[in-house]
C-alpha cells in the first residue's frame, strides 16, 4: 500500500468517525428543538439531554482531525478547495458557532427555550447540509481553471439534481442515524415512551434514507460516469449495505435488539461510505486532483500517520470510557446524577 493510499484510508476513517458521531450529535438537537416546539418535551427532553451533556464537545473532534489531515497530506487540496469552498466553509464555520453558542444558552440559560433550541437544532441539520456540498464540488463538472485558478461555478452547482440529492441524503442520514441510536439509548434507561417516539422517528426516516442513496446512483450515472462505473464494479457493497439496512428496519420494527439495530446500521453506513470512498479513488476533485498530486514529502507523510495512528489510539479508548462511564453508566441512564455509595 503506497503512503498516499494509506493516508487517504486514515482520513477516510477519521471522516466516517465524525459522519456517526457528528450525526447523533445533530440529530439530537434536532429532535430536542422539535419535541420542544410540537410540546412533546416532557417524552424526549431528559433522554436527549443525557445524551448531549457529556458528549457535545467530542463531536468535532473527528473533524477537526479529517481537516488538518487533508491538509498535511495532500496541501495541494487547500489551493483547490480553499479557494472554491470559501462562501460554503465560511457557512459552516458560522453555522458551527452557532450552534456551540446555542447549546450554552439553552443548557445554562433558560431551559426549554423555544427559541434557543431551535436554533441549535436548525444549524445542526444545515451543518452536514451545507458540508456536503463539497461532495458534490468533488464530482467535477462545476470548477474550472481561469488562469490557473480554481473558479466555482454557483449557478451550475445549486441547480444540480445531484447537489440537492446529496443535501437531502445527508440530513436524512442525520436524522436516520440519530433516531436509532436515540431508540437504543432511550430503550436502555426504560423510557418506554421515549423508545416508541424515537422507534417511529427512525422507522419515518429509513424510507427517504434509501431513496436519496439511490437518487445520488441514478445522477452520477449522467454527471459522471466514471465514477458510476467504478460504483458498479463495487455493486456487492452497496448490495451487503442494502441487507444490513433491512436488517435494522425490521428490528426496529419488531420492537427488538435495538444495539444490534446500530450495529448493523454502523454496518451499513461503513459499507455504503468506503464503497464511496473506493470508487472516487484517486481523484480528491475530477478531473484536476488526485491523490498523487500535491501529495506531502514522505518524511512528513510518514509523521502524520503515526500520528493520526496515535490520535485514534487515544480517541477510541477515550469514547470507550465516555460511554461507559456516563452515556451507559446504570445511574445515569436512569437521571441519577450522583451515584449511590
Amino acid at each position: 500500500m503506497s503512503l498516499e493510499i494509506l493516508g487517504m484510508s486514515v482520513l477516510w476513517l477519521f471522516l466516517f468517525g465524525y459522519v456517526i458521531v457528528g450525526s447523533i450529535d445533530y440529530g439530537a438537537g434536532f429532535f430536542n428543538a422539535h419535541s420542544i416546539i410540537t410540546g412533546k418535551q416532557h417524552i424526549l427532553s431528559k433522554i436527549i439531554q443525557r445524551y448531549l451533556s457529556p458528549v457535545w464537545e467530542v463531536t468535532n473532534v473527528f473533524f477537526v482531525f479529517f481537516f488538518v489531515g487533508i491538509v498535511g497530506f495532500f496541501p495541494q487540496s487547500a489551493y483547490y478547495f480553499g479557494t472554491i469552498l470559501l462562501i460554503p466553509g465560511s457557512i459552516g464555520l458560522i453555522l458551527l458557532a452557532i450552534r456551540g453558542s446555542y447549546y450554552a444558552f439553552e443548557s445554562y440559560g433558560t431551559s426549554g427555550h423555544r427559541g434557543y433550541a431551535f436554533m441549535y437544532g436548525a444549524s445542526g441539520l444545515l451543518i452536514p447540509a451545507s458540508l456536503s456540498i463539497v461532495l458534490t464540488i468533488s464530482e467535477g463538472g462545476f470548477v474550472s481553471l481561469v488562469d490557473g485558478n480554481p473558479v466555482l461555478d454557483y449557478v451550475a452547482l445549486f441547480t444540480s439534481p445531484l447537489t440537492w440529492s446529496i443535501v437531502v441524503l445527508s440530513i436524512a442520514a442525520v436524522l436516520y442515524i440519530s433516531a436509532v441510536f436515540l431508540t437504543w439509548y432511550a430503550n436502555k434507561t426504560g423510557d418506554v415512551k421515549a423508545t416508541d417516539l424515537m422507534r417511529k422517528y427512525a422507522i419515518g426516516w429509513s424510507i427517504p434514507l434509501i431513496i436519496a442513496a439511490s437518487g445520488i446512483i441514478y445522477e452520477l450515472s449522467s454527471h459522471n460516469e466514471e465514477h458510476f462505473s467504478r460504483i458498479m464494479d463495487l455493486w456487492w457493497m452497496f448490495a451487503l449495505s442494502f441487507v444490513l439496512w433491512l436488517g435494522t428496519v425490521w428490528l426496529l420494527w419488531k420492537r427488538k435488539n435495538y444495539g444490534l439495530a446500530f450495529g448493523f446500521l454502523v454496518g451499513q453506513f461503513a459499507l455504503a461510505f468506503f464503497a464511496y470512498g473506493i470508487s472516487h479513488y484517486p481523484y480528491l476533485l475530477y478531473p484536476h486532483l488526485t491523490i498523487y498530486e500535491g501529495f506531502t514529502n514522505t518524511a512528513m507523510a510518514i509523521s502524520l500517520v503515526v500520528v493520526f495512528i496515535l490520535g485514534m489510539a487515544l480517541l477510541l479508548p477515550s469514547l470507550y470510557l465516555l460511554l461507559k462511564l456516563f452515556l451507559f453508566d446504570k445511574n445515569y441512564v436512569q437521571g441519577n446524577k450522583n451515584k449511590e455509595e
